[in-house]
């Protein structure tokens, strides 16, 4: 389940927008200029209340463009219910627990989980996941995403974690399926930047 769906919602654009703790007014903004140049999924880190209202928010008016939200920083299993009842179409985790992701597969939510070392993807392949969230994706720099793709060639990298557009082209260049952004949908240059990743054609492309 979780394969399929990621490649179908990744199939044209490799951009997800990522808004963490931006507050609701802030985020609603981020999430409309995302969507009007064409992201067409997103992910909203929870760690309170707050963020499940944002959540909400979120994945309400998504839902009016026929897309998905996804709920981040999913770390125990005590929070899936919670982000599911929020309108959460998937789920994605800092790190790779075996337990929190097949609770969410369980319940109908794709999940991504983080990794950063080879012992991390390799487990996580061994549950049968291979979309895998490279975390901290700064840190870890799109050379290692070009090393670990030489004994792991089936994992699909997601690049979280201070990825810019200035840096964008350079993961998915590495191999990288997607790369995660967050503020810079709140600044045209930043967003024109984006425009070899983000064809007109997406922009374009009517909601489902």
């Amino acid at each position: 389940m979780t394969d399929a769906y990621f490649q179908s919602t990744f199939a044209d654009v490799p951009v997800m927008g990522i808004f963490r703790r931006q507050g609701l007014e802030r985020t609603m903004q981020l999430a409309e200029a995302a969507w009007d140049v064409g992201v067409r999924i997103m992910e909203v880190p929870v760690m309170d209340s707050e963020d499940l209202v944002v959540l909400r928010a979120v994945a309400d008016a998504a839902r009016d463009r026929g897309l998905d939200v996804g709920a981040g920083t999913i770390v125990s299993v005590e929070q899936l219910d919670a982000v599911a009842a929020a309108g959460a179409a998937f789920t994605v985790a800092p790190g790779f627990d075996a337990e929190v992701a097949a609770a969410s597969v369980a319940r109908g939510l794709p999940h991504i989980p983080g990794v950063a070392t080879g012992s991390e993807v390799q487990a996580a392949l061994r549950a049968g996941f291979t979309w895998l969230k490279a975390f901290p994706a700064e840190r870890l720099g799109p050379a290692w995403i070009r090393h670990l793709h030489g004994p792991f060639p089936q994992v699909r990298f997601v690049a979280t974690g201070g990825v810019t557009p200035e840096t964008a082209q350079s993961f998915l260049d590495a191999g990288c399926r997607v790369v995660a952004l967050g503020s810079a949908f709140d600044n045209e240059e930043q967003i024109a930047k984006l425009g070899a990743i983000l064809p007109r054609s997406a922009a374009a492309t009517p909601p489902r």
